[in-house]
């Protein structure tokens, strides 16, 4: 089954359809063992973090990626970054196996993937100025270091991103959040990547510094061709900025498709249930679509549920749903990929 499967009969239009796929991501699997005991250590289970997870993304898209806390987002971003090995599964970049290579290679490629991390307070050394943090990757990649030289290729990445190239000896307690995250996306740019993995960035800032920076990260994109993994849990932040969008549950993809039909006919009853969630801006139209309130908590990833890992809050489920695990794919009725057995379109619960 086509990971970017054309639309039939929505009309949704894929502009990246004939783009160069340059991360192919294949059942992609990470448990981390649960033991007890303190000198003799025994397994006595595992937290399946992610669980089979695959998906496509193609130069110049943005895939939004979308879920509870515990849904193992953040996990996913370690694996594509290569800071933790998966159990199994595969990662290609631009068709080369990412997992298998090691040593110089490995930094090779790992400068054409970086990350921007979600607490700009946290993730800049405050003992570092604003110049030594966004140089440090020429530091450690010596062969890419910039002809002009680090000060002067510091201050043009310090101007593309909305700062003043005159703070280039600031430290970071010296700026705002949203300045803060421009410094970490500056770091991001430096060594000229090709995808970056945006982990939860704007989740730590105010509403209006959030929409600053997300317009700073799609006029990034426009002009250098950039690939990102967008990852957060606030759908509407999502919606805004993502060319396809994945919802995860669990460690596994609920449903994964174009951002329009994700978000005008959701197909996956928990995708239906956050999507009903979302503050309606227009006081005319409020009341007039369903919430949907789930059932219960969120079941443990050390103990997901049989078969479907949501039927313990689905309304629809049925006993086949405790037997059988519904694949991810393009099921009657809609175009966008949905892992239920009973997925359908629903219109009262669309996003306004």
């Amino acid at each position: 089954m086509s990971l970017n499967p054309q639309p039939h009969t929505t009309g949704v239009v894929d502009p990246f359809a004939d783009a160069e796929v340059v991360l192919d991501v294949k059942d992609l699997v990470k448990h981390y063992p649960l033991t007890q005991g303190v000198v003799f250590q025994k397994k006595v289970g595992a937290v399946q973090a992610v669980d089979g997870v695959s998906f496509q993304l193609r130069k110049g898209e943005t895939l939004g990626i979308v879920g509870e806390s515990g849904s193992g987002k953040s996990t996913l971003a370690k694996l594509l970054m290569r800071l933790e090995d998966p159990d199994s599964g595969s990662v290609a970049f631009k068709g080369q196996d990412f997992l298998s290579v090691k040593g110089e290679e490995l930094r090779r490629l790992r400068r054409k993937i970086q990350i921007i991390f979600q607490d700009p307070y946290t993730s800049l050394n405050p003992r570092m100025s604003v110049g030594d943090i966004i140089g440090e990757p020429f530091k450690l990649h010596k062969d890419a270091r910039p002809a002009q030289g680090i000060r002067n290729r510091v201050k043009e990445l310090l101007d593309l991103v909305g700062l003043n190239p005159d703070h280039i000896n600031r430290y970071p307690h010296q700026f705002s959040g949203g300045q803060r995250q421009r410094i970490g996306i500056a770091r991001g740019l430096a060594l000229n990547p090709d995808v970056i993995i945006c982990d939860e960035p704007v989740s730590a800032l105010d509403v209006s510094v959030q929409a600053q920076v997300m317009n700073l990260l799609e006029d990034l994109q426009k002009e250098m061709g950039l690939s990102y993994i967008f990852i957060a849990h606030d759908l509407s932040v999502v919606r805004h900025i993502s060319d396809r969008v994945g919802v995860m549950y669990l460690g596994k993809l609920a449903e994964l498709g174009h951002d329009e039909e994700i978000y005008s006919a959701p197909a996956h009853p928990y995708t239906q249930a956050l999507l009903s969630a979302v503050p309606v801006p227009d006081p005319t139209q409020r009341g007039h679509r369903q919430q949907i309130v789930l059932k219960g908590d969120p079941p443990s990833p050390a103990n997901p549920p049989s078969g479907c890992r949501f039927r313990t809050r689905c309304w629809k489920a049925t006993d086949r749903c405790a037997e059988e695990v519904p694949e991810l794919m393009v099921r009657p009725g809609i175009t966008q990929l949905a892992a239920c057995h009973y997925a359908a379109q629903n219109e009262d619960v669309a996003a306004e």
